[in-house]
């Protein structure tokens, strides 16, 4: 409860898991839940930095907890959950961020970093999401945002693009299986923002707070999905709706199929 005389914030009492928590979209997301009254569960696995944002968060007034753990671990993902419950009693807004990017060619990826990329991007949000749903749906409450990507509506890279479309279709999917349970589903897909995943992007990019604002607003008033920035609803339309000029328009970018230099960038 909020003390005598203190503004109350739209998310107080409520417990939020928020994976990829170490630095970008997680951790601005990590750090517009707690402004909003809400106790952060804040996951990664670079331990230092997930407790240095935790404990900024404290020192802003709001309540964290920082929780190691591997993503593509299923034992970890377990673990997040208990100790997420165990601490806070519940689980009332789960926040799938926990990602990696990939723009090497499928023929020099090797089956290892191919399973890996879909353990981090895919299954881990579906075995969180599973461990997390008994509880909201026992209450009829609770909130599941998932980050994708513009790639899971715009087919740009293989690994990469297959991972967040099949995130995609989890989300649109279970968002249908759970109407009317008190338990909304939404999805948030990013183009270009400036985090790690973009250093080698030469362009101006929105920063992280962008979308982490807009998560945090879905909590609140669930949409299906939303698009960031906006102006990239232009290229997800294009790839719907003229599919042959979106063939082109790839080509021009100049892509190799073959080309051995790979950008790779995880935030779990």
């Amino acid at each position: 409860m909020p003390r005598r005389g203190e503004r109350t914030r739209p998310m107080t009492g409520e417990v939020a898991i928020v994976t990829g928590a170490s630095s970008g979209i997680g951790a601005a997301t990590a750090r517009e839940l707690g402004a909003r009254g809400a106790t952060v569960v804040l996951a990664a696995r670079r331990a230092g930095l997930l407790e240095a944002h935790a404990r900024s968060i404290r020192e802003a007034g709001g309540r964290a907890i920082a929780v190691p753990a591997d993503m593509t671990d299923a034992s970890d993902i377990t673990m997040l959950a208990e100790r997420a419950m165990a601490a806070c009693g519940r689980v009332d807004v789960l926040v799938n961020n926990a990602g990696a990017s990939w723009s090497r060619s499928l023929a020099s990826s090797s089956p290892g970093q191919i399973t890996a990329m879909v353990r981090l991007n895919l299954l881990a949000a579906m075995l969180l999401t599973r461990a997390v749903l008994p509880g909201m749906l026992e209450r009829r409450h609770g909130a599941i945002v998932s980050v994708g990507s513009l790639s899971g509506r715009v087919a740009m890279e293989p690994l990469y693009s297959a991972t967040k479309y099949g995130l995609r279709g989890f989300s649109l999917a279970l968002r249908r299986q759970l109407a009317g349970t008190g338990v909304s589903v939404c999805l948030v897909s990013p183009g270009n923002i400036s985090t790690e995943m973009t250093r080698h992007v030469a362009a101006r990019m929105p920063g992280p707070s962008l979308v982490a604002s807009a998560i945090a607003d879905l909590i609140g008033h669930p949409r299906r999905e939303l698009v960031i920035p906006r102006r990239h609803y232009a290229i997800a339309w294009l790839e719907q709706a003229l599919p042959t000029l979106a063939d082109f328009a790839h080509r021009q970018r100049g892509w190799s199929p073959v080309r051995e230099e790979e950008t790779v960038s995880w935030t779990s």
